[in-house]
């Protein structure tokens, strides 16, 4: 069955770089768009950055010139460089396969 397993999260300083990583399995992980969403506390889930299959990248204004996805298609892996880090990038962040299949998140807390 498809699984997608997020890893990368935890506590850092306002200012400071995490990277995610989002390993996918059971799909032919080359052929699906990937993206990366993020939820606040109380507040809806939205689309942080996405990867085509063909390499098209997207960002909200949010994370412009802070956030980079990546795709590593021989590791059935994307990635989410956050750097310049801000309290408000608080959230969980989740990765989708295609926007049909999800893991189950991994939380990530901007915090002195």
């Amino acid at each position: 069955q498809v699984q997608v397993v997020e890893s990368g999260g935890g506590l850092v300083q306002p200012g400071g770089s995490l990277r995610l990583s989002c390993k996918g399995s059971g799909v032919i992980f080359r052929l699906y768009t990937m993206e990366w969403y993020r939820q606040a506390p109380g507040k809806q889930r939205d689309l942080v950055a996405s990867i085509s299959s063909g390499g098209t990248i997207n960002y909200a204004d949010s994370v412009k010139g802070r956030f980079t996805i990546s795709r590593d298609n021989t590791k059935n892996t994307v990635y989410l460089q956050m750097n310049s880090l801000v309290p408000e990038d608080t959230a969980v962040y989740y990765c989708s396969v295609g926007g049909g299949y999800w893991g189950q998140g991994t939380q990530v807390t901007v915090s002195s």
